[in-house]
């Protein structure tokens, strides 16, 4: 399951992921893993998920974040929540770049295969959403 969280910078994204990953750390049965692009969530989340900053990484394309994502995964298969917050930032990306709806499709394919719901923030307007961002929603 891939649930995409969009909205305009401020609109309370952030805060709404913080409050879906704190959940899950105490109702999932595995492990909970974060992806974002600087320290900022690391006294908002619980302590126990963890917390993995992609600037560290380098990430420069969607390709290579499907490379962390499959190998964070081949390394601790209890895992079975990740988050992945501002997305367009953490790969620079056009919210509106076909790639993104392209990764998503991925996600969600990698998701139903190893039983892992992803959840994704996306700072822009949800009206600027392509129809395959939006069935995300």
């Amino acid at each position: 399951m891939v649930r995409v969280i969009m909205g305009k910078k401020g609109s309370g994204k952030t805060k709404q992921m913080i409050e879906l990953i704190n959940t899950a750390v105490g109702t999932e049965h595995g492990n909970v893993v974060c992806i974002e692009r600087n320290r900022a969530l690391t006294y908002d989340i619980d302590y126990n998920i963890r917390l993995v900053e992609a600037s560290d990484y380098d990430i420069q394309s969607f390709d290579f974040l499907k490379g962390l994502i499959s190998g964070l995964y081949a390394g601790n298969y209890d895992i079975t929540h990740m988050c992945i917050d501002s997305l367009c930032r953490v790969v620079e990306s056009d919210p509106t770049d076909p790639a993104v709806e392209n990764f998503l499709d991925w996600l969600e394919a990698f998701s139903e295969k190893n039983n892992i719901k992803f959840t994704v923030t996306i700072s822009a307007d949800a009206s600027l959403a392509s129809e395959g961002v939006s069935k995300y929603f």
